[in-house]
């Protein structure tokens, strides 16, 4: 999740932001008219995967238990707008009910994972929340939807990786 206002500052440059591309290269968006994807009701959060119906173009980070006319795609950082709304709050990754969204489902993205992650790992998204887990391909892990991406990078728990999806 992003920081809030700047408290310290760093010696070295970070990596990046979660969320952001994470190379140059090729990427593809989810096929969609012009701001026909909406966040849906309880908004959508950046730098996270989500569902999108296309019958309906509702977004959402919980996979739907029908999954007639769903597709799956990572959210990203930039063209998507989060805003800040809680009272006190220095930062948001929340993009608010009925925004547009872009989905991304090919491409090259820094995400934050909540396994240790390895080169060449098939990456899983949460059916709750949209998180990033990873493991083998094929493999059932409980609570995530396996997707297109792969890991690109190393990373513990916590830590920034690359995921690709070329």
């Amino acid at each position: 999740m992003a920081t809030g206002f700047q408290q310290t500052i760093n010696r070295n440059v970070p990596l990046a932001v979660e969320g952001d591309f994470a190379a140059a290269g090729p990427y593809h968006a989810v096929l969609a008219g012009n701001q026909q994807l909406k966040a849906s009701a309880t908004g959508v959060t950046i730098a996270r995967f989500a569902w999108v119906n296309i019958a309906n173009g509702q977004v959402a980070n919980a996979k739907p238990a029908d999954l007639t006319n769903q597709v799956v795609g990572f959210v990203r950082r930039g063209e998507n707008t989060a805003l800040i709304t809680g009272y006190r709050a220095e930062t948001s990754m929340l993009i608010p009910a009925g925004f547009g969204v872009t989905l991304y489902d090919r491409g090259d993205f820094w995400v934050k994972t909540t396994t240790a992650a390895t080169v060449g790992q098939k990456v899983f998204a949460s059916d709750t929340t949209g998180e990033i887990a990873t493991g083998a391909a094929g493999a059932t892990v409980a609570g995530f939807t396996e997707t297109e991406f792969k890991v690109a990078s190393i990373g513990d728990v916590g830590e920034l990786i690359k995921i690709t999806a070329f």
